[in-house]
């Protein structure tokens, strides 16, 4: 049923204040990225202390998904993006003037709890107010527009640290939620003619049944694969390691690696609509466009890391560039979430596709940390040797995605191939 003029202008104004609440949810996510350094001072923290922080976040996020997406499916998106902007901004409010790292710590996972209720919800709005032609390139822009949030968690964000302080900077974060969650509250609607949209209730036979559907499908673990493949290089620079690593890997300026940072950014806005224009050119090679996209990744890093001494700007420019544009290529997973599972149980796939590169992320977060203490000798700051080695950890989790993305995709296209009622070969 083609859309109305009133449905297509309420389905815009919607989808711009749910962008500007995963704006906002990325914002807070990054919000540690440029302060690594800071937050180690403030708390004397170790290497490995300091990637606690993200790590928390991140499994807080990760762990969250699939009952975000449950919920999702019982109670709608809009009451979860309220309850995410509120929880977010409390985390932001509680890190400003916390100067323990236990006390740190948990309001770290307030933040990651918000955040977790956020894209998700995005996206169920976007496949609910949009016809499904044009899912894909708002997906795609949405992702792309978010990661503005990043910018801001940049340069910016620098700034606010050497001219404000600590607790200024993360109570002007605070504020900014405030904002939003006065904005979602009064825009946002589930779907056209209700506020609240309202799913059968759940019961544990329930939530076996949908994860059991969702993950049993073939295009779903095409869809986690993807995820966990293509997102976590960009995601652990802009959260915690990508600045130090400038710094202290690279011997870059504080000046110099909230610059790459940004390009990193950009790099992901700008080719989250071309690579929603490929896809839907091309929907029977989206996979191979994925894989390539990887090697692409590896090979960018490869050349960084056995470069004699400091790589040149060009291939540190060229690096966070190819690194950035993994980001929108995760967002391929969610259109396999979308084109295998009903309605009914859209957010419980979402949820599951969701957690793939948050997983990657988190594991390669630790274990750069960790790698970082082994190679530093005590007391001394983190070195480029130590750095190439920490960095080295992302072949062995490209290895396992890459590889569960051929066997996925294999599957599913003998799945469609038996029951073509189930989806599309379009893999």
């Amino acid at each position: 049923m083609r859309l109305t003029r009133d449905r297509q202008g309420s389905a815009l104004v919607i989808w711009g204040v749910a962008l500007s609440a995963y704006l906002l949810a990325v914002f807070h996510r990054s919000s540690l990225a440029v302060a690594g350094l800071e937050a180690a001072d403030r708390f004397g923290i170790s290497a490995a202390q300091l990637a606690t922080f993200t790590t928390v976040q991140l499994i807080v996020y990760a762990g969250m998904q699939i009952p975000v997406g449950l919920a999702l499916d019982r109670f709608g998106p809009r009451r979860l993006l309220l309850i995410g902007a509120v929880v977010m901004t409390v985390g932001q409010l509680s890190f400003a003037f916390i100067d323990s790292y236990a006390g740190a710590l948990g309001a770290r996972v307030l933040v990651g709890a918000g955040d977790a209720m956020t894209f998700t919800c995005v996206l169920r709005l976007i496949a609910t107010w949009f016809p499904a032609r044009r899912v894909p390139l708002v997906t795609q822009l949405t992702g792309a527009t978010g990661q503005v949030g990043t910018v801001l968690a940049a340069l910016p964000m620098t700034w606010a640290f050497m001219n404000l302080g600590w607790t200024t900077t993360y109570l002007a974060a605070a504020g900014l939620g405030l904002v939003v969650t006065v904005m979602a509250a009064v825009v946002i609607r589930d779907e056209p003619g209700a506020w609240r949209r309202r799913g059968p209730a759940i019961s544990l036979a329930s939530v076996r049944r949908d994860l059991g559907d969702s993950w049993s499908h073939p295009g779903t673990r095409l869809g986690f694969w993807t995820h966990f493949t293509t997102q976590f290089s960009a995601t652990t620079l802009a959260l915690l390691w990508g600045f130090p690593f400038f710094v202290r890997g690279e011997g870059r300026s504080p000046h110099e690696a909230g610059v790459l940072l940004t390009l990193l950014t950009i790099s992901l806005v700008i080719a989250g609509p071309l690579l929603a224009m490929v896809t839907s050119w091309r929907p029977y090679h989206r996979s191979d466009l994925v894989m390539g996209i990887v090697l692409t990744i590896a090979a960018a890093w490869t050349a960084v890391l056995v470069w004699p001494g400091d790589a040149p700007t060009w291939l540190l420019v060229m690096l966070v560039v190819v690194v950035g544009i993994g980001g929108p290529a995760s967002v391929i997973g969610f259109e396999y979430g979308r084109e295998f599972n009903p309605d009914a149980r859209l957010g419980a796939a979402i949820g599951i596709i969701n957690q793939g590169g948050f997983y990657a992320s988190l594991i390669l977060v630790v274990a750069i940390g960790l790698v970082l203490d082994w190679r530093t000798p005590t007391g001394s700051d983190y070195t480029a040797e130590a750095f190439r080695w920490a960095m080295s950890a992302q072949y062995v989790l490209w290895a396992l995605g890459l590889a569960n993305i051929w066997r996925a995709r294999r599957r599913t296209r003998r799945h469609v191939a038996a029951v073509p009622e189930t989806g599309t070969a379009a893999t």
